[in-house]
């Protein structure tokens, strides 16, 4: 009798583990991933594929980037050195360019004998592995290896995105951030699916890239930051090293050099461009121009915080040597499309200044090959057609573009401004335009945000990062998760398709991701984080 009672625990227990083992191989439907930003479409299947050290990455097309990226993401977690061909087979993962496809889109078709990601452009191809990789275990983030395989649903992906620039900013000018760092942020942006990085370059505080017909700008106006300490600067030789990563991510620099205002950094290096400043103590503004300083002395090294108090000379026939030679000189270490002018709170430039300096700085960016953004202020002035209002303050500017025939990229400061704290507790960041909490981040529509501005308008949408507040990594990590991928669903999913309780509660699994990556990261309690 006893002997016969082991017998069928024994049986029960290998029943149990048999059981077991097959429920913990089959993988979670596609359609019930935590998917950022969310697909058009997920279609589940009955099956499922398997990612073993046998599998083979086979690509058609130039995609080498995509397939060096697939591979070494999968050795870093698994170990596996997957092999490369050009013909699929079974176990495979098949790389295609096709015809037909949105130019970013892509579709990810996965079978018992294969995973194939179709898109028409390298960029859609990278898309779909970004998706690809969060259909693995979270697990699969870190740095690990493993000998057992990885098991995907079948069924089917297809997805584009719904604006063509998805774009966060880093400002390295209030903070200096290393080569190191600003990669660090491609890769993150990246994984959500981003294409754009626009790169504040100078500001009063600092001037952070190397313009080899005016050395001081760095010698001096790169030595220092918000708060003091020693600033820093990229040589053009480093800002190529950006620009290459990004492409490596099919992200797409785009340099600012802030100007009329946020100039004081390029005064204090070149006397001969300053109309006559002097520099604020901190809290206070010399907005009255009839109490400002001698013309074509050289500022003091500002590092404060205020705004307004610095412009160029406007009526100087040597700001627009200054400017052009700017403008020449990253224009041609440039690869992307795009040039922004700023044109930011420039309270002490005059209008009847202004309006004519914002008129000749877009001329010069259109005569090296680029399209000119600047921040909406810069719709007072008359606006080429081609050149692009970045919306972030007044609705009426952005419509005043809009009526000029411009376009307008789309970064209000309530809800996209990543510096902004989360509430009345957050350390870091300020709180001059809103609270953000992770929903207002993610509650908000594009189209509905100013009367007369549709989707037609809008090239895009993009996620600024001020860095009064921000000195190293993690800090920068903590102010954009998890809001980043909130803008990041708005850029790329349409409006129909979003839902706050949905992505609630996709975002509530990321943070296990984030967790393997190291990522330094805000836990709203608005969301039931699985970790």
């Amino acid at each position: 009798m006893y002997l016969s009672s082991l017998k069928s625990l024994a049986f029960l227990g290998l029943t149990i583990c048999l059981f077991t083992a097959c429920e913990f191989n089959k993988p979670t439907p596609l359609s019930e991933h935590a998917i950022i930003p969310k697909p058009l479409s997920v279609t589940d299947t009955d099956g499922q594929f398997e990612i073993t050290d046998k599998t083979e990455i086979v690509a058609s097309g130039d995609v080498s980037s995509v397939t060096v990226y697939l591979q070494e993401f999968l050795q870093s977690t698994t170990g596996f050195e997957l092999a490369t061909g050009s013909e699929a087979t079974e176990n495979s993962i098949v790389l295609a360019l096709e015809g037909g496809l949105a130019e970013e889109g892509y579709e990810l078709d996965i079978t018992t004998e294969r995973v194939k990601i179709s898109a028409g452009s390298p960029a859609g191809l990278f898309y779909g592995v970004q998706t690809l990789r969060q259909l693995l275990p979270a697990e699969t983030e870190g740095v690990s290896s493993t000998s057992s395989g990885l098991f995907l649903a079948t069924g089917k992906i297809q997805d584009a995105p719904e604006y063509g620039y998805r774009g966060a900013m880093l400002d390295v000018s209030r903070h200096f951030f290393q080569v190191e760092d600003v990669k660090h942020f491609i890769d993150l942006i990246a994984k959500y699916k981003m294409n754009m990085l626009h790169l504040h370059l100078s500001d009063d505080q600092g001037w952070r890239i190397e313009i080899k017909s005016w050395p001081l700008l760095t010698t001096i106006g790169g030595s220092t930051q918000v708060g003091g300490g020693e600033g820093g600067f990229y040589t053009q030789e480093d800002y190529k090293d950006i620009v290459a990563f990004g492409q490596s991510r099919f992200i797409t620099i785009v340099p600012e050099i802030d100007m009329p205002g946020h100039t004081n950094s390029a005064l204090a290096s070149y006397g001969e461009l300053n109309p006559g400043i002097k520099v604020p103590d901190e809290g206070a503004l010399p907005f009255d121009r009839k109490e400002i300083g001698v013309d074509g002395m050289a500022t003091p090294l500002y590092t404060g915080r205020e705004v307004g108090f610095s412009t160029l000379a406007t009526d100087k026939p040597v700001t627009y040597q200054f400017v052009d030679d700017v403008i020449r000189e990253i224009s041609e270490i440039t690869p992307g499309p795009y040039f922004h002018i700023g044109g930011d709170e420039s309270h002490v430039t005059e209008m009847e200044d202004y309006i004519p300096f914002i008129e000749k700085a877009q001329e010069i960016v259109k005569k090296y090959g680029k399209i000119a953004i600047g921040w909406d202020e810069v719709a007072h002035a008359s606006l080429d057609s081609t050149t692009i209002a970045q919306f972030w303050a007044k609705g009426e500017n952005a419509k005043m573009a809009v009526d000029q025939g411009a376009k307008v990229l789309i970064s209000p400061a309530t809800r996209a401004y990543l510096d902004m704290q989360y509430d009345s507790t957050t350390v870091l960041g300020l709180h001059w335009a809103a609270y953000i909490e992770v929903d207002e981040a993610y509650k908000w529509e594009p189209t509905e945000l100013v009367d007369g501005i549709g989707k037609s308008d809008i090239i895009g949408v993009e996620a600024p990062l001020w860095t009064e507040t921000i000195s190293n990594r993690s800090d920068i990590e903590y102010m954009i998760f998890p809001r980043i991928t909130a803008i990041a669903e708005i850029a790329w999913t349409p409006k129909n398709l979003r839902d706050w309780e949905s992505y609630k509660s996709r975002l509530s699994k990321h943070g296990q991701r984030w967790d393997k990556m190291g990522i330094n990261y805000y836990q709203s309690p608005l969301v039931d984080w699985e970790n």
